[in-house]
C-alpha cells in the first residue's frame, strides 16, 4: 500500500525537476511533477521524514538562508522567510595601513 504525499514548492517552482532527481537518486523515492509541486509515493512513512529529506535538498542548493521547510496537513511546504537576515556590518572599519619606504 503506497502512500501519496504533496510538496508544495512555493516559489521554486523551477527546482522541481532537480527535487524529483534528488529524491530519486538519494533516497530511492518515487515522485511526479504537478503544477503545485511534487507528488512523492512513499511506503507507509509519515510526512516529517519527506520534510527530512526536502530539507537536505534545500541545504545542498544553499538555500538555507531564505527558505525553511514545513509539514502542514500532510503536506510538505517550502516557505521563504519573510526578512532575509541582514550582513553584518562593521561597525569600526578600519583602513589597510600602508607603509611607506625611504629607499
Amino acid at each position: 500500500m503506497g502512500n501519496t504525499i504533496k510538496v508544495d514548492m512555493g516559489d521554486l517552482d523551477t527546482e522541481k525537476e532537480n527535487l524529483a532527481n534528488f529524491l530519486h537518486s538519494q533516497f530511492a523515492l518515487e515522485s511526479k511533477v504537478t503544477s503545485g509541486g511534487l507528488a512523492v509515493k512513499m511506503e507507509d512513512a509519515p510526512a516529517y521524514t519527506l520534510a527530512r529529506e526536502v530539507t537536505k535538498f534545500v541545504y545542498r542548493k544553499n538555500l538555507n538562508g531564505s527558505h525553511w521547510v514545513k509539514v502542514e496537513n500532510n503536506v510538505v511546504k517550502i516557505h521563504r522567510f519573510k526578512k532575509l537576515k541582514a550582513e553584518k556590518k562593521n561597525k569600526h572599519p578600519t583602513t589597510a595601513s600602508t607603509i611607506k619606504t625611504g629607499w
